[in-house]
């Protein structure tokens, strides 16, 4: 079997003609919320992400793409209606617990020790990215408890004006599931423990 060779984080390509798992856009609009007022007029708030990554996997890109070139298919089972992606933020920002006081959140600030966990990918909830001042990716760190769907046209209508780079293959399949183990962890319940004189009492904590 061959193996692609790897020999760098990110790739640029600007040949391929469909959205890829692992494609980094940057300033991009994002419907953050919305809500109709007593009229029923809808209002929505945008958000500009500065940088995103795609996150939906590339085997349901590749059937979406080619189900909707295959004009003469009689069916549409293999769609997207929108597509996964996660922000990341610039790591500088990210540290000094800034990167979303556009949209008035005070983040945490993290010191040198627990900073130094999250880049060697020690923080189960954040991903960590390196730069790479030639393709113009600086440091970007990834919270796994921020994501958004964007709807699959909105996206491949904004892709070519915003398609930044595509993080390499090995790379991308560490992220995914890095972020697949985060959303499927398990919280158990804390159990108090008392004896008492008919024996162990176990009880929940609230």
């Amino acid at each position: 079997m061959l193996l692609n060779k790897i020999d760098s984080r990110y790739v640029k390509d600007t040949s391929i003609k469909r959205i890829c798992q692992g494609d980094i856009l940057r300033d991009v609009d994002v419907l953050d919320s919305y809500t109709r007022d007593s009229s029923g007029e809808l209002k929505y708030d945008e958000l500009t992400l500065p940088y995103i990554i795609v996150m939906t996997q590339d085997c349901d890109l590749e059937s979406d793409f080619k189900n909707r070139s295959n004009i003469s298919s009689e069916s549409q089972d293999k769609y997207l209606r929108t597509i996964l992606v996660c922000p990341a933020y610039n790591a500088s920002e990210f540290r000094e617990g800034t990167h979303l006081e556009d949209i008035g959140l005070k983040m945490a600030e993290w010191n040198t020790k627990l900073f130094k966990q999250i880049k060697e990918q020690n923080h189960a909830r954040f991903h960590f990215l390196e730069q790479d001042q030639a393709l113009q990716v600086p440091e970007l760190v990834v919270d796994f408890k921020h994501y958004y769907t964007i709807p699959r046209d909105t996206l491949f209508g904004m892709y070519k004006d915003h398609y930044l780079v595509t993080i390499n293959q090995l790379f991308r399949e560490y992220l995914s599931q890095r972020f697949s183990n985060y959303l499927s962890r398990i919280g158990l319940p804390t159990f108090n423990e008392r004896t008492t004189s008919e024996g162990t009492l176990t009880t929940a904590s609230t």
